[in-house]
């Protein structure tokens, strides 16, 4: 049998950054081909970054695409890597936006992929299945491929298949099974979410007997605006073993050698409803193998909770740095959802980049302000404080406000002083509101909304407290001081105020919200699972009222199934209501 190296590059691209995205594809082929292996892997739209959205409209950033690729391939033999075969992602077309009116049947933008060897673009593909669900928007974009791209390659076929193909029964992988295949190559784009992991591999398998081929799934890692990709790339056998894995949320180069099938010439298998061609292309490739064998290994998975905090930093360092910010500041009440996004941050950008700002009003409590400092001692950011009293008392005695209005006032006037050391700073403004809040509209607008990232915008009440007890077990000294843990939530925007006046206990609140948020269950159903009936309809009047409030909201990493932003889209303007 003969026998390739695999590399699976599980690297960070930036969306819109080609010349960069393509001096990583350099860099990690040097790598790889360092290694002796005979094909590496980059991850779906590698040269573009993922996703573009509404740039693959523009005539000028399709054609920079295409041309980067002519160039990636010319560079590569330039460099003495022409010898390595190069699988890597990008935007190509072969006819107008599908917004054209020029627009051609069958004709378009492609999500592409395409096999680089010797300086020339030796073979592509085109992806054949186009999610349109969730966060994905691809019958809006592209047209889907009808070929299956074969390459031989040292005596082994190998075909290519772009991500969604991989999560669809039929089309390429059937295809596959057809064409004799002993490889399969799938370069990914697949955002994280908690426990897709598990997902993966039991799909990876299926796809793998499904093709009776070994399956090499390479996935991007990084943050791009709410998305979050974690790796987790990996190879199956066709039977169905996993032979090697990545961790998750970090680059990495896996390596390993493959016993393959020798390709064998004939008559091609009759169809079997997959409705896809085949098309192949043989090169001439060097295999030697060296004789000591390489093999990838298998990482460790993470518990949730370490899944969770990595996918949050991740997506923060990657927002604040790709977007050139220097550093970030926020608000820090003494609170819990303050204490947790202060440890994201000093963990994501370090203590020097992270600005902590106490905006004490009268109402503020002695152990707030003793918690919040507590916290910038242990995590060693910079702490400011900056009273807020004087600035209310400006406004109510140019104005007459009284009770709610009093209340938002000072969190309107804290949002105004962290957006005005932004400005004279150059600070990120972090918000702070979790996942509950921003269900039910319990915060301010123009206030505590206020902000340009919100790493908890996914992150349910509940969680935030797991992830905070969970982050003070790990080394070093814990971030979040115990009494903000522990102590009952509060805006502290009046006497004794408590979450608890304006919302039911947490404990009660988030199910419900998950239930109707994340699983789109209407009020009977989430009556029939438990929940008291009158809380049900208060809750759901409370998260239907607040569309306005979310729609106006900060960016922040998804995390869920279903998060605020491109995974739930309804109208503001909106009369239905469950049970009516």
């Amino acid at each position: 049998m003969p026998t390739l190296r695999i590399a699976l590059a599980q690297v960070n691209s930036t969306v819109g950054d080609i010349s960069g995205n393509a001096a990583a594809v350099r860099r990690w082929t040097r790598e790889a081909a360092g290694a002796g292996a005979h094909l590496v892997a980059f991850p779906e739209m590698m040269l573009t970054g993922y996703p573009i959205e509404d740039l693959v409209f523009r005539n000028s950033f399709v054609e920079a695409s295409r041309r980067a690729l002519r160039s990636l391939a010319a560079d590569l033999a330039a460099d003495g890597l022409g010898e390595v075969a190069v699988v890597v992602g990008y935007v190509d077309a072969d006819g107008p936006a599908a917004i054209s009116s020029d627009a051609e049947p069958g004709a378009g933008r492609r999500d592409a992929s395409a096999l680089l060897h010797r300086g020339e673009v030796v073979a592509t593909y085109y992806k054949h299945h186009l999610p349109n669900y969730g966060v994905f928007d691809e019958d809006r974009y592209f047209e889907p491929g009808d070929t299956l791209t074969v390459v031989r390659l040292g005596g082994v076929d190998v075909a290519l298949t772009v991500c969604e193909d991989i999560w669809q029964a039929g089309g390429p992988f059937t295809a596959a099974r057809r064409a004799g295949v002993g490889l399969v190559v799938n370069i990914n784009a697949s955002p994280y979410e908690l426990n897709k992991d598990d997902v993966r591999l039991a799909l990876v398998r299926r796809r793998a007997v499904e093709a009776g081929a070994t399956v090499a799934f390479v996935n991007m890692v990084g943050g791009q605006d709410e998305l979050v990709f974690d790796g987790d790339s990996m190879i199956v056998s066709a039977e169905g073993e996993l032979l090697a894995r990545t961790g998750q949320f970090v680059e990495e180069l896996l390596v390993h050698d493959l016993d393959l099938p020798r390709a064998v010439d004939g008559p091609p298998a009759p169809e079997h409803g997959d409705g896809m061609r085949i098309g192949r292309r043989e090169i001439a490739l060097k295999t030697d193998i060296p004789h000591q064998r390489r093999s990838g290994g298998v990482a460790e998975r993470i518990e949730d909770a370490a899944e969770i905090w990595s996918a949050l930093v991740l997506g923060l360092r990657d927002y604040v740095d790709k977007n050139r910010f220097r550093s970030v500041i926020l608000g820090l009440s003494g609170g819990i959802d303050s204490a947790v996004v202060a440890a994201i941050a000093v963990d994501a950008l370090g203590p020097e980049r992270v600005v902590g700002v106490s905006l004490p009003s009268g109402y503020s409590s002695d152990h707030s302000r003793d918690d919040a400092a507590d916290l910038a001692k242990r995590t060693g950011l910079d702490y400011r404080t900056e009273p807020i009293q004087a600035m209310v008392d400006g406004f109510l005695a140019n104005m007459s406000l009284s009770g709610l209005a009093v209340e938002n006032l000072q969190a309107r006037v804290r949002g105004v002083v962290l957006m005005a050391l932004s400005n004279q700073e150059g600070h990120l403004v972090l918000t702070t509101g979790n996942k509950s809040e921003l269900a039910v509209g319990y915060s301010t607008l123009y206030g505590d909304s206020v902000g340009g990232f919100n790493p908890l915008k996914d992150v349910p009440k509940t969680m935030v407290w797991q992830l905070a007890r969970w982050r003070n077990t790990q080394p070093g000294t814990p971030p979040i001081p115990e009494n903000s843990i522990t102590k009952a939530p509060s805006a502290e925007l009046r006497p004794g105020q408590k979450d608890s006046d304006s919302l039911p206990d947490y404990e009660i609140l988030d199910p419900i919200i998950k239930g109707y948020v994340d699983r789109d269950l209407g009020r009977d159903e989430l009556i029939a699972a438990g929940n008291d009936p009158a809380l049900v309809d208060r809750t759901l009047r409370m998260i239907d009222l607040a569309e306005y409030k979310r729609r106006q909201s900060a960016p922040g990493t998804k995390i869920s199934g279903k998060a605020f932003g491109r995974d739930r889209r309804l109208p503001i303007t909106n009369l239905f209501r469950e049970g009516s």
